[in-house]
């Protein structure tokens, strides 16, 4: 079956007693037994709710894999994939990646003994010199937020495998309809779900994808344990949210490289960080192994002096965090989304002081340009 299709028709199938079209919300904590030592499948919503699971078996089939899991938040999601390893594991993690991982990794796990080397993940000879003993997992986030990197996600993989380790890739930004790892030899995919999955700016989720049955079980049990699940009408949304999925990923895309081209030839514009530009280090790279561009590009400009009047004036883009909604917004990463990074490390990645990210939504395209337009002037 169709991506488009699967999409369309999630859950619409499920409520076989009355024909329901839209997946019922089970708003409920607990479920009567038929008997003893009888189950209906369902007996405690922590641990499975028929809202939950039509959500989690629907991401599971638009991205390839064995098992989907939804929690509470993406880093809830990401916590639970870190409770995978063990204090004195180390583990390769994208050097230029969400503020908030960064956070979890260096703030959270590294007191548990958790250790985390960074490193460039768009550069697998990179990543190869940097293996090094005890390392269990390759965490990927690709493109990377917010400098629009693009790892090699099959040979990284593959370099994984060979180590006897695991791969993980965030995949938020381009989604499983434009790009599925798991097809690529990912173990996990991680998603925010609040993003382009639910599109609509209205709700907080994280999601999983294991590419077996033994990776989705060991998930299922942190799930359950540690209890950051997300709750049924929070499901509901982001079911609502994926039928629209494909139609809104191909208009972001659109759009986002009709900005990526103004912008590029703006002449208080020094940089345009967006895979779909032709002259982009990684665009034949991502024309093979996605099918397309996604809606997230960052770029910089001539001065520092120039961000505030920009945040100031803008009338249709919403100065603001997050990313994925059909409004579109921009944010300033060194002091939002990145601030809890070292000033030194953001600016050694190019995260500085002069660097705008722009999550371009479904809008008309002619509008947002000259919106950018009369900010710049």
């Amino acid at each position: 079956m169709k991506r488009e299709t699967i999409l369309a028709q999630a859950g619409s199938r499920w409520d076989e007693t009355t024909g329901s079209l839209s997946m019922p919300i089970y708003q409920t904590s607990t479920f009567r037994h038929p008997a003893l030592g009888e189950s209906t499948g369902y007996d405690y919503s922590r641990s499975g709710n028929p809202t939950r699971a039509v959500l989690e078996e629907t991401v599971a089939a638009l991205d390839g894999g064995c098992r989907g899991l939804a929690f509470a938040s993406g880093l809830a999601a990401i916590d639970a994939v870190l409770h995978l390893f063990s204090p004195g594991d180390r583990l390769l993690v994208t050097e230029d990646l969400y503020g908030g991982t960064f956070r979890l990794l260096d703030d959270v796990y590294a007191k548990l003994g958790l250790e985390t080397v960074y490193v460039d993940t768009s550069s697998v000879e990179k990543v190869r010199a940097a293996w090094g003993e005890d390392v269990k997992a390759l965490f990927i986030e690709s493109p990377t937020n917010p400098l629009l990197k693009v790892a090699d996600i099959s040979a990284l993989c593959a370099l994984a495998k060979e180590r006897g380790a695991l791969s993980i890739v965030d995949n938020t930004f381009l989604t499983p309809f434009l790009h599925r790892p798991i097809e690529h030899g990912a173990d996990i995919c991680v998603y925010s779900g609040s993003k382009y999955l639910s599109g609509h700016n209205d709700l907080v989720a994280g999601l999983l994808v294991a590419a077996d049955k033994d990776m989705g079980e060991k998930l299922y049990y942190y799930q359950n344990a540690i209890g950051a699940v997300l709750g049924p009408q929070d499901c509901w949304l982001l079911l609502r949210g994926l039928k629209t999925l494909a139609l809104r990923m191909e208009r972001h895309g659109e759009n986002a490289l009709k900005v990526a081209n103004y912008l590029k030839g703006h002449p208080r514009i020094s940089a345009v960080h967006y895979p779909g530009l032709p002259d982009h280090p990684a665009h034949e790279l991502s024309r093979r192994q996605a099918e397309g561009f996604g809606g997230m590009l960052s770029f910089e400009v001539e001065t520092p002096e120039l961000v505030p009047s920009i945040l100031s004036r803008v009338k249709i883009f919403h100065f603001a965090e997050s990313l994925g909604g059909v409004e579109s917004l921009i944010t300033f990463p060194a002091e939002q989304t990145h601030s809890d990074m070292p000033p030194r490390l953001r600016e050694r990645l190019g995260i500085n002081e002069r660097l705008l990210r722009v999550s371009v939504g479904p809008e008309h395209y002619t509008d947002l340009i000259a919106d950018l337009e009369q900010a710049l002037a």
